[in-house]
């Protein structure tokens, strides 16, 4: 190599590190606790991810790529709140985007950002609270199996599916529902504020929209993509550095290496088969 081409080499070295960057995490799969939801979303899997992201240096900004059709309030929570203290303490923006989906605790993911874009056909909003279940009384009675169940506290059997549905369980868990989807419609009125142009009846009944739909009713700041909105705010030289969770090649292996393991093929199974299944179920609410 000529001294001319290495010298021409570590110019073009320097001008790309001079080119504004945009740090991107991917927000994908169901928002749930790390024992759950295989792949999913929780705050123990994304909070190195996220320290990451906001603390590299000269960055413009954070971009959220959200897919999710959410999950537990409390990791949503958890992981909306972590993503606005990093973006205060870094003074860095944030600027999500709905990609298939970002319902429900997806779409409090979404409010962690300063602006919110979909697209055209993206889901978007569910602000509400579900709880789904099965009651199998008349099952285990038709098998002659006699449920047997013993507490101490009077409530401790709650919503118990092999019992008959009682009443004040159900009041007990509205009650409760009431309070999460209160605590959840006060955390998008914060963070949208005057950008929202219907009423709370229109707004927070658990339904979902199109992006376009979502941009009238001011749940979204407009149409578009991550890579063409970085590029018209920064410059078309602008990188989009993508933020993974950093994990050797030894673990990567080790990980494998345990999920496939008869033992634990045999004790693991069952609960794979549940996560598979809830899981299932959160995208189909969507049509996806």
């Amino acid at each position: 190599m000529s001294i001319r081409t290495f010298t021409n080499w570590i110019r073009r070295q320097i001008a790309k590190r001079r080119r504004p960057a945009v740090a991107v995490v991917r927000l994908n799969g169901v928002i749930g606790p790390s024992a759950r939801f295989g792949g999913g979303l929780n705050l123990s899997s994304l909070s190195d991810v996220l320290h990451t992201a906001f603390e590299l240096q000269g960055i413009k900004a954070v971009a959220l790529s959200i897919n999710s059709p959410g999950g537990s309030p409390v990791q949503s929570t958890l992981i909306h709140n972590r993503i606005r203290a990093l973006s205060a303490e870094n003074e860095v923006p944030v600027i999500a985007f709905a990609e298939d989906v970002a319902a429900s605790g997806g779409y409090m993911l979404a409010c962690a950002g300063d602006e919110i874009f979909a697209d055209a056909s993206s889901v978007v909003g569910s602000i509400g609270v579900i709880s789904a279940g099965f009651g199998f009384p008349e099952l285990i009675k038709n098998l002659g199996v006699e449920r047997r169940v013993y507490t101490a506290g009077e409530h401790k059997s709650t919503l118990d599916p092999f019992q008959p549905e009682n009443p004040d369980d159900v009041q007990r868990l509205k009650s409760l529902q009431k309070e999460v989807h209160e605590s959840f419609t006060s955390l998008v009125k914060e963070r949208r504020g005057d950008r929202l142009k219907k009423s709370d009846d229109e707004l927070f009944t658990g339904e979902f929209w199109t992006g376009t739909k979502a941009v009238e009713l001011g749940l979204a700041d407009g149409l578009g993509d991550l890579r063409s909105e970085m590029r018209k705010r920064f410059g078309d030289k602008v990188r989009l550095r993508v933020i993974e969770e950093d994990r050797s090649w030894l673990m990567r292996w080790f990980g494998t290496q345990m999920r496939s393991a008869p033992a634990a093929r045999s004790t693991t199974w069952s609960d794979d088969l549940l996560s598979t299944v809830e899981t299932r179920l959160f995208w189909n609410r969507f049509g996806l």
